[in-house]
């Protein structure tokens, strides 16, 4: 019988949240100024460390650049797989999986960009990794679009999965500055709400 793993020690913790600060910071300089643009200094910098210091957490900027866009492919697969346990129903989980983008987009606008234009800059392995988990997550997708949709062609479905993603993640990049600190968050909730209805339209429209 395996133990229980011990509770993580404050320095381990302390470490942990290092290490995320620093993958958030990423996040959003490389979306924001493009992954040659950024140096590890800069990243350094957000969260008060030099970028030498990186090292201790990252092997390097391409590392950080990898563990940043698996993390995010990991998310994203993880929120997928647990509505397809909790939904039973295929033809009722496009709604959830929606609202689950739609949260995530308008959370990560700037991680959206740095995964469109920075994929290529992965290594290998990583970015085979990557490959897999988005294509893992667009599966479920295919799968709850098919069962709304029995009548639609391959690649009709193929274009309406890869069209409503993009609906979301292209709206909420544009809508990012009614999501940051001091937005009113009445005015936030309208335009959440807004784009899952849009994604729905999408969705439910006949070919």
């Amino acid at each position: 019988m395996s133990r229980p793993s011990a509770p993580a020690t404050r320095r381990q913790a302390e470490k942990n949240q290092r290490r995320q600060d620093l993958l958030d910071a990423a996040g959003v300089l490389f979306g924001a100024r493009g992954y040659d643009a950024v140096s590890l200094d800069d990243v350094g910098s957000e969260v008060g460390v030099t970028g030498q210091a990186i090292y201790r957490h990252f092997k390097g900027k391409q590392d950080l650049l990898g563990q940043l866009l698996l993390g995010v492919s990991e998310r994203l697969l993880s929120g997928a797989q647990d509505i397809r346990a909790s939904v039973p129903d295929v033809s009722a989980r496009a709604r959830p999986l929606i609202e689950f983008q739609v949260e995530f987009a308008l959370g990560n606008p700037e991680v959206i960009r740095v995964q469109d234009q920075d994929l290529a800059r992965l290594a290998e392995a990583d970015r085979r990794l990557v490959r897999r988990m988005q294509r893992e997550y667009l599966d479920h997708w295919s799968a709850a679009l098919a069962a709304l949709h029995p009548e639609d062609s391959r690649d009709e479905l193929h274009t309406r999965v890869h069209g409503v993603i993009g609906l979301i993640n292209s709206t909420s990049h544009s809508l990012k500055s009614r999501y940051g600190p001091g937005v009113d968050p009445r005015r936030r909730a309208d335009s959440q709400r807004a784009l899952i209805k849009m994604a729905q339209a999408a969705v439910s429209a006949r070919l």
